[in-house]
């Protein structure tokens, strides 16, 4: 009982602050200076806030001016580089006649409407072929997943397109399409070279994509399936409900860079005919023996492809991110 009225008569002598009971609270004295486990001071509670350390502050400064000197030093060797690479290729003695031949401001002025309206065949296979390589690639890849012995021939089938389209040069595929089909002369089949050539970049590229969702579908662990399974789902429910959406998720980004390189490639078709941006641009450069053409779709493609290559890194880095907070990717 003693204990007790000294006690109350304590508190009542000398009132805690709410901050301060909050702070005991947590095993920290009020204005006490927050210590890591290394001893390092980081600041300090006070009435008004957290107020960081000396220590802290300067630790803060230095990364600042790290960072600012890092940043200083890589823009100043880049510009030392490019000054050098123009100055090497300037004072080459052919330069004056490559420049003429490949750089020539009024060659790429003519050239770039006529550039611009094939690039969009390009786009337009980018799309419609994009779309297929997706769907045929996530058929093949489902193929050659499937278990038991009745579906053997379907994962024999499946093993041997990828093989082969894998395995045979592109170039080789849209000749062997584009004049080897015609030469058929099959009752019904298009000989439109777009869509020879389209058909040559799915088959192709299908064959890349049906990989990369097969390393998603054997990513996902075996207890899912169990899982799955135990809870009444059949085969190909826990196929569609539980194994694909996460397989998916996790090869967006090759999948990305497939479609990158299948912008790319769309240039292919002019072999076949087909007036896109490289074609439209081997007109112009044969009619007025000129090259210019071919930089100026060169660089459409190119600004073309930065943008997608950019959404890409910035996709995989976000999901390098939620992965590594343990979050669903």
């Amino acid at each position: 009982m003693c204990e007790r009225r000294g006690g109350r008569a304590a508190q009542e002598r000398h009132p805690r602050r709410a901050g301060e009971e909050v702070a005991d609270r947590r095993g920290v004295r009020p204005g006490a200076h927050m210590t890591s486990s290394k001893g390092v001071v980081n600041g300090s509670f006070e009435e008004g806030g957290y107020v960081p350390s000396q220590r802290r502050v300067e630790r803060e400064r230095f990364k600042r001016a790290r960072a600012r000197r890092a940043v200083g030093v890589a823009a100043l060797s880049t510009l030392v580089t490019a000054v050098v690479l123009f100055l090497v290729i300037t004072r080459s003695p052919g330069w004056p006649r490559t420049r003429e031949t490949f750089f020539s401001a009024a060659y790429a002025r003519k050239a770039l409407p006529e550039v611009l309206d094939g690039l969009l065949l390009n786009l337009r296979l980018l799309v419609v072929c994009g779309a297929a390589v997706l769907v045929l690639g996530l058929l093949l890849a489902v193929a050659r997943t499937l278990r038991g012995p009745v579906f053997f021939p379907l994962r024999a089938l499946a093993t041997a397109y990828t093989d082969f389209f894998r395995g045979l040069p592109l170039i080789i595929c849209l000749l062997m399409v584009v004049f080897g089909v015609p030469a058929l002369r099959l009752q019904g089949v298009t000989t439109d070279p777009v869509m020879l050539g389209g058909t040559a970049l799915v088959l192709t590229y299908s064959a890349y994509v049906a990989e990369v969702f097969r390393a998603g579908i054997e990513s996902v662990h075996p207890s899912q399936r169990a899982a799955a399974r135990s809870l009444g789902l059949s085969g190909g429910q826990t196929l569609r409900f539980v194994v694909l959406p996460q397989a998916v998720r996790r090869v967006v980004p090759p999948l990305l860079n497939d479609l990158v390189s299948l912008q790319k490639d769309t240039g292919l078709v002019s072999i076949a005919g087909a007036v896109d941006a490289v074609y439209a641009a081997q007109i112009i450069a044969g009619r007025d023996f000129n090259f210019t053409p071919y930089v100026v779709a060169g660089l459409v493609f190119v600004a073309l492809t930065i943008p997608m290559t950019r959404g890409t890194d910035w996709i995989t880095a976000r999901m390098d991110r939620k992965r590594a907070q343990g979050g669903l990717v």
